[in-house]
């Protein structure tokens, strides 16, 4: 039986001690073909299928660095306020795990790409915090273990374990950042908002998907706690591969009550890397952290060093787009919005889907009436990101395009989108196979106007008498009667008439 794990307060965690913060990011990259060798990086092949000898380290293979691999690098470098290095170098990290095929990992140590920048992010509530970036460097990814039997999915417990090597290779970044105290109760904030603004810079830059559920962005959590007061570093863990928003904020957030915990009743924090668990929100125990000294880390012998020339550089600074933040200026001056309404869009994470959607057809305002609310909504009950619901841009366009026509009424074009997100086609495939339609036959309204009318003689008197709002009750009734499918406005309008006839 697991022992209970002791948690304090969060409150009480907060008052008690100061949160410090270090968030590591790999990103793999877009690329074609894998870091060293020339393996296809599509997601999802048949276990062991993209590989060869090089990416699965058998002897006599060299490898060969990915000239796009690098060009990437130095993109998200500058995106970052980096510095550039003027000469890099791969090193070797040694350590073994089984989806290690090398039983070394070909990365950078002291000599990365790009150093010494920052990225600011927005807060929940329109505060921007700097955060500084140590380092961005090269690496190469691992395999995927797969353990089998069980009920955890990890090796403990696990009947047997199979190993597909078709990720081992795949270029990776590691985006690390500098310490980041003083932030209290929002730490755990500040680490959601932090990643959600690196995946936006990312994927702007389109060197690679950001499918943190695919594991093509994964994120490391480091904490530790300071008593309040004191200006010592406490000792932190590494809670590891956190593949989300909210469970980043999550991770944090318990770490934070778990270490403190342990703190205040006499104990001591271990240095080790942590698996956070999706279900409960916990964190478990890894294995002890190791130093850079065990790494043992050493040039690449069979690698030439990197040394990017001062105009190419110049060049790639030259391709970077249109970064988030000024993006979202633009967008708020265009679509006329207010500061609450842009942390709106900011906080659900529907600015690109919203923009999409505009395109496709739809008015800002339209697009942002069901991103916002109707479809965040959806979102946060299914616990998705807005982003990962079945529905495209096109499509909540096409939606708002019916309503527009008077082909569906607001409600039940709710109902197609909720079609939509159930699998059923298309929002015109949705609306022919409920057989929405909205009624606007006059003939077949009025028929539905008198019986809701000699149905309460009493409001249509109201309505003789002037009451014109009480007509809203016979609207209802008319609009139960035909399943919502009746035109409103025109009922309302055949209301006046026929208690004026």
């Amino acid at each position: 039986m697991t022992a209970m794990v002791e948690l304090m307060d969060y409150a009480e965690v907060i008052e008690r001690y100061d949160p410090v913060l270090g968030l590591e990011v790999h990103v793999e990259l877009n690329t074609n073909t894998k870091m060293f060798c020339g393996c296809p990086t599509t997601f999802g092949g048949e276990p062991n299928t993209q590989v060869c000898p090089t990416c699965l380290g058998l002897p006599g293979s060299l490898p060969v660095v990915n000239g796009k691999g690098v060009e990437s690098a130095i993109r998200i470098g500058l995106a970052l306020n980096c510095r550039i290095a003027e000469w890099c170098r791969f090193a070797r990290k040694n350590y073994f795990y089984p989806d290690q095929p090398k039983n070394f990992q070909t990365s950078q140590y002291d000599e990365p790409i790009a150093f010494d920048g920052y990225l600011d992010v927005t807060l929940d509530d329109g505060e921007i915090v700097r955060v500084e970036i140590e380092r961005a460097h090269m690496e190469e990814d691992t395999g995927k273990s797969l353990h089998k039997g069980g009920a955890t999915g990890r090796i403990h417990g696990a009947d047997y374990s199979l190993l597909d090597y078709n990720r081992a290779g795949v270029p990776l970044i590691e985006i690390v950042t500098k310490i980041i105290p003083g932030h209290g109760e929002r730490a755990p904030e500040v680490a959601r908002a932090y990643v959600s603004a690196l995946r936006d810079l990312l994927k702007a830059l389109d060197v690679s998907d950001v499918r943190m559920d695919q594991g093509s962005l994964r994120c490391d959590a480091n904490i530790s706690l300071m008593p309040k007061g004191s200006d010592e570093l406490g000792t932190r863990t590494e809670t590891k591969n956190v593949n989300s928003l909210r469970s980043v904020e999550r991770a944090v957030r318990y770490e934070m009550t778990r270490q403190a915990a342990v703190l205040a009743g006499g104990g001591t924090v271990k240095q080790e890397t942590r698996h956070f668990q999706e279900g409960d929100g916990t964190t478990s125990p890894g294995r002890t952290k190791e130093t850079a000294e065990d790494y043992r880390y050493f040039p690449e012998p069979d690698l030439v060093p990197i040394a990017p020339a001062l105009d190419w550089v110049e060049e790639l600074r030259k391709t970077l787009p249109e970064m988030p933040a000024e993006r979202r200026k633009r967008i708020q001056t265009e679509w006329s919005l207010s500061d609450a309404e842009l942390r709106d869009l900011l906080n659900v994470g529907a600015v690109d889907l919203v923009t999409a959607t505009v395109e496709a057809g739809a008015t800002s305002q339209e697009a942002r009436s069901w991103w916002v609310s109707f479809l965040a909504q959806e979102a946060n009950t299914r616990e998705v990101e807005l982003a990962d619901l079945p529905i495209t841009p096109a499509q909540v366009a096409e939606v708002v395009a019916l309503v527009n026509s008077g082909e569906l009424t607001n409600k039940l074009a709710k109902e197609v989108v909720l079609g939509v997100l159930a699998g059923e086609g298309s929002p015109r495939e949705v609306v022919e196979k409920r057989g929405f339609k909205v009624v606007s036959d006059d003939s077949a309204l009025t028929t539905a106007v008198d019986e809701a009318l000699a149905s309460q003689p009493d409001v249509a008197q109201k309505i003789r008498d002037g009451k014109v709002a009480a007509a809203g009750a016979i609207v209802g009734a008319v609009m139960k009667a035909t399943k919502g499918q009746a035109d409103a406005k025109r009922v309302r309008e055949l209301i006046i008439e026929r208690v004026g006839s």
